[in-house]
């Protein structure tokens, strides 16, 4: 027995269509990076073509030579920009590189240049040049690039002043290099009151069904279904310690259920319950269930007690992910962000694509 990790496609696909909708005539691209956030680069990639997408954003090469091989003649732009010697690989599988640096710029320049972005930093102060920058860049480029970005760093706040902050800066930068597609929208930010949609978005977790508006409403379908089976129940009484170094205690007579995931398989040691904290839930037949005591490599306990008992069968499915539990909401009770449960979904999964 294992764990199977469903995959809806269909809600994929009208996820991006609604996305497309809001910003139309702005392109809506899609980001694939992260094994498609956990989904699955060429099935997700296939789904989106077929829906009319055709600009794909990957962090890295090789996630660009998967993206290639079942998207012969979409735009793929490489967002971790121009590693050193990556330029051959690059060009060969026709991907464009966001070029974060003028070391980037004047590599990519020496090695026969090409269609690339130009990503410039308007206060994340993680990757890009810095906007006084621009001139040098296109000089060495030879002309202006296929694309100028840049990336909010506070875009899920619709209040922060971040926001206006780096929309100015990189109004700024657009004036400086003219006649230019333009990009700085990823999900939330395709939600901000000032609708900076430029000519391309490029949205991720909001496809995948993660929430572009915490505190709000979740807007998109649910994508991602984690089912695992029971492989034991036992009872525990009274007093009885649960799981590696017994960091759980029952105050009850408990039925314990066991399912086939760990951390092994992307879900966070910190969605263990303990006597002190209250961890994760899942979900047996609609009734929300907590983890009790450590998440270990491969296995969970769950308190089972007030499922119904036909419910907490050998075999029986439990519910980890999916439209009781959602990742925003699995990620926050873990002590983390749902990015992170999408994007850690394990490898030992049996993947079932759904249309």
């Amino acid at each position: 027995m294992t764990a199977i990790l469903a995959i809806d496609l269909r809600a994929l696909r009208e996820n991006w269509r609604k996305l497309a909708g809001m910003i139309a005539p702005a392109e809506c691209a899609a980001v694939v990076k992260a094994n498609a956030y956990g989904c699955g680069i060429e099935p997700v990639v296939r789904a989106l073509l077929a829906e009319g997408c055709r600009t794909f954003f990957v962090a890295r090469l090789a996630e660009g030579l998967r993206a290639r091989s079942v998207a012969r003649d979409a735009t793929i732009y490489v967002l971790d920009g121009l590693t050193p010697g990556a330029a051959p690989g690059l060009r060969e599988a026709a991907l464009r590189p966001t070029l974060g640096s003028m070391a980037e710029v004047g590599e990519w320049a020496v090695a026969g240049g090409g269609p690339a972005a130009l990503h410039f930093d308007t206060g994340m102060n993680r990757l890009g040049l810095a906007e006084g920058e621009a001139a040098a860049a296109l000089t060495t480029l030879g002309g202006a690039p296929a694309l100028v970005m840049s990336h909010f760093a506070s875009s899920e706040e619709t209040s922060s002043p971040d926001n206006v902050r780096q929309i100015a800066a990189f109004d700024r930068v657009r004036k400086s290099i003219q006649n230019t597609p333009a990009s700085i929208c990823n999900s939330s930010a395709i939600f901000l009151p000032s609708k900076p949609w430029l000519q391309v978005a490029r949205p991720g977790y909001a496809l995948y069904g993660g929430n572009p508006t915490p505190g709000a409403t979740n807007p998109m379908r649910h994508v991602v279904t984690l089912h695992a089976p029971v492989l034991q129940t036992r009872i525990v009484e009274p007093g009885d310690r649960v799981g590696y170094n017994g960091q759980w205690t029952a105050k009850r007579r408990s039925r314990l259920a066991i399912i086939p995931v760990g951390y092994a398989d992307g879900i966070p040691r910190n969605a263990m319950g303990t006597g002190e904290k209250v961890g994760a839930e899942v979900a047996i037949d609609g009734k929300r269930c907590p983890i009790v005591g450590r998440v270990s490599m491969d296995l969970i306990a769950i308190d089972a007690t007030d499922a119904p008992d036909v419910a907490v069968q050998r075999g029986a499915p439990v519910e980890v992910l999916g439209a009781t539990i959602g990742v925003d909401e699995f990620g926050a009770r873990a002590g983390t962000i749902g990015y992170e449960i999408l994007t850690g979904l394990g490898a030992r999964y049996e993947r079932a694509y759904r249309e």
